[in-house]
């Protein structure tokens, strides 16, 4: 038998492959970025071996949900979710994105949820990429382009619907940013800056995303009672375009949602059977933003983040600031802004059956620009595999990797990824399926998970849990910027 030569040995590690729940024992060996050889292996040598008798490895996570377009460049160890063996971001979501951005003033809501006007200086997205190259960031990272980014630029009153020379030139931006390399478009339609805008508006730019394959994704118009409207919107700009489409971190927000999962998920599978419809959820009963004073209820608990005018009051709860103040909830909020808020509106069984829903992705939705973040920015992916299936037994473990892997790399067309296969790009995570575990809680967000035993990106170890945090910025950083056009490569 002839000996074959490989970079790394992966050995013995338990496999899961959905539909099936059983994992099957196999060794990957991984040369040059890619995986070379599944299965038996034992005519292989290599120069590293790893046996992973009594562990999984999964292909690395891909969080379809984050803000981490100018994390990528602040702090490219990305320990945050390296940590937690994610190894490809999706960036640009609820309509904000760090490129295209070329105005000087002060980032309007939400879009300062990314970083400061220092830092955001993208005119186009080839600027970022060249940047993100430069930084050599530790996870890959594909972006779509934000609709509230796009509006910033050239809407002059955003509480309004842009005009159409205002909507020609963001078609322009749209374009052009799409020529370049993005995955699509995102909206937030929630937010102030971008519930002006007209499904006119919204429709004449998912159309430019259409030539180039694109993905729509959005943060609805409401997460609240009118939930079910705001799909049927999401719908149909989606069939307008002919597009696939995402819906952003599903939920039913607010105490007199609370129950009504299965309506919405019923809703959402009636319409799958006659469009390309996708979501994603993060495994948390609270949501995470700016301060908003539409959310401000007695109902809800609102813990505050951060506050630009009242620094002193962050990490309060906001019905404990308003007694302090002497003034109702919705006074103090209003004080406090521009903040950031936790927000206590879910209700746990429908977080759950959101996350048991077959078709839902994995996605964080963490802010790292926030100095008191939600846990989830450090703990969703382990949250799901120790809290919710191992311990709750609300999804298979197969069916968990499944919506951190595959099912994201097929909906959002990242090829060679996704799946442990010969010929693939080597994103793998090795963990310990009985230990693996979320340590992040609201007190203490910026925990590291236990249970990650290493991860890989591109073929080249990028952490180990076994390591000190710090010792981190030993191991190799090979992210690299997943342009649409160019096949991943």
């Amino acid at each position: 038998m002839k000996t074959m030569y490989a970079q790394s040995i992966i050995r013995n590690a338990a496999v899961y492959q959905w539909p099936s729940e059983q994992p099957q024992i196999m060794d990957v060996a991984i040369d040059k970025g890619l995986i070379v050889a599944v299965g038996d292996c034992s005519q292989y040598q290599a120069q590293q071996n790893f046996d992973a008798t009594g562990l999984v490895l999964a292909p690395g996570f891909i969080d379809v949900h984050t803000h981490d377009d100018l994390e990528v460049l602040r702090s490219p160890h990305m320990l945050s979710k390296i940590s937690q063996g994610v190894t490809t971001v999706i960036a640009g979501n609820c309509g904000i994105s760090a490129a295209p951005y070329f105005q000087a003033c002060a980032p309007v809501d939400p879009i300062n949820l990314l970083g400061t006007k220092e830092q955001l200086i993208y005119p186009e997205l080839g600027d970022y990429q060249r940047a993100f190259t430069l930084a050599a960031p530790s996870v890959n990272l594909a972006m779509l382009v934000g609709h509230t980014s796009l509006r910033a630029q050239v809407v002059e009153d955003l509480s309004q619907p842009a005009n159409p020379d205002e909507i020609a030139q963001m078609k322009a931006l749209l374009t052009q940013a799409m020529e370049q390399g993005a995955l699509g478009l995102s909206t937030g339609l929630a937010y102030h800056n971008a519930k002006g805008s007209s499904i006119y508006e919204v429709n004449a730019l998912a159309e430019v995303i259409k030539p180039f394959d694109g993905i729509y994704t959005t943060h609805l118009r409401t997460e609240f009672h009118g939930i079910l409207d705001a799909m049927d919107e999401a719908f149909a700009t989606a069939q307008h375009a002919d597009v696939p489409l995402v819906i952003s971190h599903i939920k039913c927000a607010g105490k007199e949602n609370w129950g009504r999962a299965p309506e919405v998920l019923a809703h959402l599978n009636k319409q799958r059977k006659h469009q390309d419809i996708g979501c994603d959820c993060y495994p948390y009963a609270a949501s995470s933003s700016t301060l908003d004073l539409n959310q401000v209820t007695k109902e809800t608990d609102i813990f505050i983040t951060w506050s630009e005018t009242h620094p002193e009051m962050a990490q309060k709860n906001l019905q404990e600031i308003a007694a302090k103040w002497q003034m109702s909830l919705i006074d103090a909020a209003r004080r406090l802004q521009p903040a950031g808020a936790v927000y206590h509106c879910m209700l746990e069984d429908d977080v759950k059956q959101f996350l048991s829903y077959e078709h839902s992705m994995i996605g964080s939705d963490g802010l790292p620009c926030d100095p008191h973040p939600h846990p989830r920015l450090w703990g969703t992916f382990p949250r799901v595999l120790g809290h919710y299936s191992h311990r709750e037994q609300t999804l298979p473990l197969a069916l968990a990797i499944h919506k951190m892997t595959a099912l994201p790399a097929k909906q959002f067309k990242l090829e060679k990824r996704g799946q442990i296969k010969v010929g693939n790009f080597a994103d793998l995570v090795l963990f310990d399926p009985t230990m693996v575990c979320d340590q992040a809680t609201y007190s203490q967000p910026h925990l590291p998970a236990i249970g990650i035993d290493r991860v890989w990106v591109n073929g080249k170890l990028s952490y180990a849990g076994d390591a000190d945090l710090a010792s981190v910025v030993d191991y190799g950083r090979a992210g690299r910027f997943l342009n649409r056009t160019s096949k991943n490569n």
